[in-house]
């Protein structure tokens, strides 16, 4: 069975259905998840301990960025314990974006939607052209497909170094290890690197020392790729962050031999700093286990896991929802879900219909009738038969309703989507988890998945050709988030090294044709289409689906999905906690203080940023004892 939670079966020809005897099925009293402390169990031993012990401490931490807006988290801590022992996601901002789209030209999708993130705007084109493609029967030519392939392979080449190098890295640096870890400083000076031979680094202290913002090697080197990959993206996208040239059925992209060499010669410099950036990463968690087995909990969470899959195969890709489980699982990552560490399934249609959001504790307007019948929502199924939730996306009405913060009530812009009602996390190292498990990927001769690992063969370069292994490990958390970001880095750039031969190969056999059709031909299409469509894509931060609805040329409904409000999700209706409270609550307080009014929470962040939230800026933690104010505009966490 795919399905734990949800009333869902699945015959033997992949059909999906409702099991019988449940009147309501999708009531959240009937489909419940097994929850193992409830929001009031854990409210009542927080006020046993603050009874008892004067170093419990309420935390705000306001504004923790995050990708195009700002987060903020309350935590409860014990500082005497080492631990958080609650913890509150916020997105106190409403973008507002599925409002503004409601009405428009489905064309517009592709631009509205884009300035939904700030960062990673390409990402959300695609998707927007996915999801009305897939609605108007729109599948772009082979050579469309490869271009958006390279576009993205771009892009996620611009957001695996930003977010090591420019926001997470500095956690490790030396300025803010000398602060709030100083006992871990001679330990590092002394430590010797195993990846010194890839790296150039002697000690664990040389790579925190280039690992100091705007100063040091690393943190410079990663300012000069994520450069290098825009000017790659803008080579077949024209600009970044927000093209003009992703439309559905294809692109207005000019192909020449020109632009893919000009892209090729670029790639080909990746590698090398891939190999760098790879062994940096593995040695820092290295060095931080042996310090202290404790920091193997920071950030700890359960393998849950859900992706949509990335980068399609041009002879397999044809828009459209009746074969969307057989172009999905070609793609060149593999969609999925995996719960507590199994691989469950790879088939888009089930990762769909298991797909939810809730809104009891986001300011928001409940839009079902509240007891799970579905009754008067707009689908019962998807286009295949299969049953849909009140709770689905296509289902789903943006109804924002600002209030007061209420912790017991709602505290946050961020629904709480949930896959069979599990509380999953979000990240482009999902990608390789779920590639791993499932082994299905595309025959080629650079990436292989063995079941427990991807194993990578890196071509020539200023080096030689070397193989490497990133293989699923052993405990999940924030040091080995990072570490699979980094792998990751060099994944999604073997990817456009395959798909940039097969655009040589196009090339030669004169298949140059980028979109379905032309703009007067788009035109009729559009102003008579009607139907329902699904962009599921990807970010640098994971998953990412657009959900339209079209009917007489027109959006009358849209729902996008980020990776931020996957991981950044306040409590469900069953009190689950989302992926950042999770992470947080699990994580040991490890630094070093002499009264409260030190404290930093760097452990903390260390957590919420290798889920890749946006820019840091300005911090203020509330300890109690007075205020720790620190600027922090170059992500050093409170250090001086």
């Amino acid at each position: 069975m795919c399905f734990k939670t949800l009333p869902v079966e699945i015959d033997s020809a992949g059909n999906a259905q409702l099991r019988g005897g449940f009147p309501d099925p999708y009531s959240v009293s009937t489909a419940r998840p097994e929850v193992h402390m409830t929001e009031a169990q854990r409210t009542a031993q927080i006020e046993r301990l603050v009874e008892r012990n004067g170093h419990v401490k309420d935390l705000n931490m306001d504004p923790v960025t995050r990708i195009a807006g700002a987060m903020a988290m309350h935590m409860t801590a014990d500082l005497r314990e080492g631990r958080y022992i609650q913890a509150h996601s916020q997105a106190p901002l409403f973008r507002g974006y599925e409002v503004i789209l409601m009405g428009r030209d489905p064309r517009d999708a592709t631009y509205i939607a884009s300035r939904a993130c700030g960062v990673c705007g390409g990402v959300h084109a695609h998707a927007a052209a996915y999801a009305v493609e897939m609605a108007l029967d729109l599948a772009p030519p082979p050579m469309g497909t490869i271009v958006r392939n390279l576009g993205e392979t771009a892009e996620m080449g611009y957001d695996n170094p930003l977010h090591l190098y420019l926001l997470a890295g500095p956690d490790y640096s030396e300025p803010v290890v000398k602060a709030t870890n100083p006992e871990l400083w001679p330990l590092a000076e002394r430590w010797r690197c195993p990846g010194e031979h890839r790296h150039g680094f002697r000690t664990m202290a040389d790579i925190m020392t280039a690992l100091t913002p705007l100063t040091g090697e690393l943190y410079q080197e990663g300012i000069q790729f994520t450069r290098l990959s825009r000017e790659m993206f803008v080579l077949f996208h024209g600009k970044y962050p927000h093209p003009q040239t992703i439309i559905p059925g294809g692109v207005t992209s000019t192909v020449t031999l020109q632009t893919l060499n000009e892209y090729h010669a670029r790639l080909g410099e990746i590698f090398d700093y891939a190999q760098r950036m790879m062994a940096v990463w593995n040695d820092i968690p290295e060095f931080f286990y042996a310090a202290d087995e404790r920091y193997k909990e920071v950030g700890s969470l359960p393998m849950n896991f859900v992706d949509t899959g990335f980068w399609d195969q041009p002879d397999a890709y044809d828009a459209s929802y009746a074969n969307f489980n057989q172009w999905g699982e070609r793609r060149w990552s593999t969609p999925g879900a995996m719960i507590d560490g199994e691989l469950v399934t790879t088939r888009m249609s089930d990762l769909n219909i298991g797909w939810e959001e809730f809104v009891e504790h986001s300011y928001y307007e409940e839009w079902t009738d509240g007891n799970g019948s579905g009754d008067g929502m707009r689908y019962q199924t998807d286009p295949l038969g299969n049953p849909l939730s009140p709770y689905h996306p296509w289902n789903k009405t943006t109804l924002p309703k600002p209030q007061e913060k209420s912790f017991k009530d709602k505290y946050s812009y961020s629904t709480a989507p949930r896959w069979d009602r599990n509380v999953v996390e979000a990240g482009a190292y999902a990608r390789l988890f779920l590639t791993a498990k499932a082994q299905k990927m595309p025959p080629n001769d650079f990436i292989e998945a063995t079941g427990d690992g991807i194993r990578m063969t890196i071509p020539k370069g200023r080096s030689p050709e070397t193989q490497v292994e990133w293989r699923v490990p052993e405990v999940w958390n924030a040091f080995e988030r990072n570490r699979g970001r980094a792998y990751h880095y060099l994944f999604s750039q073997l990817v456009g090294l395959n798909n940039l031969l097969e655009a040589y190969r196009l090339m030669r056999r004169g298949e140059t044709k980028v979109a379905r059709l032309n703009s007067s031909e788009l035109d009729r299409h559009v102003q008579k289409g009607e139907g329902i469509g699904a962009g599921f894509w990807g970010a640098g931060r994971g998953w990412l689906t657009h959900h339209a609805v079209i009917e007489g040329g027109k959006l009358t409904n849209y729902q996008i999905c980020t990776p931020s409000t996957i991981n950044a999700s306040p409590r469900d209706p069953w009190g689950q906690p989302g992926p950042y409270e999770q992470a947080v609550m699990n994580t040991p307080i490890l630094e070093q203080m002499r009264d409260p009014s030190e404290f930093t929470s760097v452990d903390m962040l260390r957590a919420l940023r290798s889920f890749d939230p946006c820019m840091p800026c300005t911090t203020h933690v509330s300890t109690g004892h007075g205020k720790v104010v620190r600027e922090v505009n170059t992500c050093s966490c409170g250090a001086e």
